[in-house]
């Protein structure tokens, strides 16, 4: 059985930053229940490195442009012959809900920020070793707390993040459809192609092949190596078939 492993690569800084929200709000989701020191602080970790990025650029700004970008594609094919238009029009509401509701929250991760235990556990992350129970008796007492108080407060802290989430998961679905996979073929590991103002390149290499890919570029142009996950004893073959898509 053949194994495909997608690897991402955003083609600007907007598309960098979002996928790395997406990554830490997916492993947000996957931490509770917290039951433990181990996944309290994997939690912890996540959010305050999420409440990190939140500090560069405007995010709500950009996602709601994204929105309303998506939406007048989505007019452009509506008069498209063959195109179903109750599905054009489901998810043009889709994309005026997701606006809405962005725009109706409170400033990109406020409430979070203004938690007096995720302000505290904060405060220690950056010191090795610094969450230990004498550094901070309060998360310590936190998590001998009944389960049930601590998963409804994770679930509250979670709710505040939905709008970004689910904006988020929409324009980032459609960008990824945007891109049909195609054959390419690199030489002695190295493949070349001009992006065309394409904002993620998406690309499958079988498990088999023991490569990863090292990719270079801007919405104009970009450069992809294949190297091999063996540094010392593997080799990279003069040709190399993988599926790409420019989205």
């Amino acid at each position: 059985m053949t194994t495909t492993v997608l690897f991402e690569h955003p083609l600007n800084e907007k598309i960098r930053t979002w996928l790395r929200i997406e990554f830490l709000i997916g492993q947000l989701r996957a931490c509770p229940p917290l039951s433990d020191s181990l996944s309290a602080l994997s939690f912890f970790r996540n959010l305050t490195e999420l409440l990190d990025v939140f500090e560069r650029g405007e995010l709500r700004t950009e996602i709601v442009k994204e929105l309303d970008k998506q939406q007048q594609k989505l007019l452009a094919w509506r008069d498209v012959p063959g195109v179903d238009p109750d599905v054009v029009n489901s998810l043009s509401e889709k994309l005026k809900h997701r606006s809405a509701q962005l725009m109706a929250a409170p400033r990109m991760g406020q409430p979070l920020r203004e938690d007096r235990l995720i302000g505290l556990v904060r405060q220690r992350m950056s010191i090795p070793g610094g969450c230990c129970s004498f550094d901070l008796p309060t998360l310590h007492i936190w998590l001998h707390m009944p389960q049930a108080v601590r998963d409804a407060q994770v679930a509250g802290w979670l709710a505040t993040l939905l709008p970004l989430a689910e904006a988020l998961d929409v324009v980032l679905e459609l960008i990824r459809q945007s891109g049909t996979f195609r054959q390419q073929t690199s030489l002695n590991g190295f493949f070349q192609d001009n992006a065309e103002d394409g904002e993620l390149l998406r690309l499958q290499l079988t498990l088999e092949d023991a490569l990863y890919p090292q990719v270079s570029g801007h919405k104009s142009r970009y450069a992809i190596r294949f190297l091999p996950l063996d540094s010392e004893r593997g080799d990279v073959p003069p040709r190399l078939d993988f599926q790409l898509a420019c989205c």
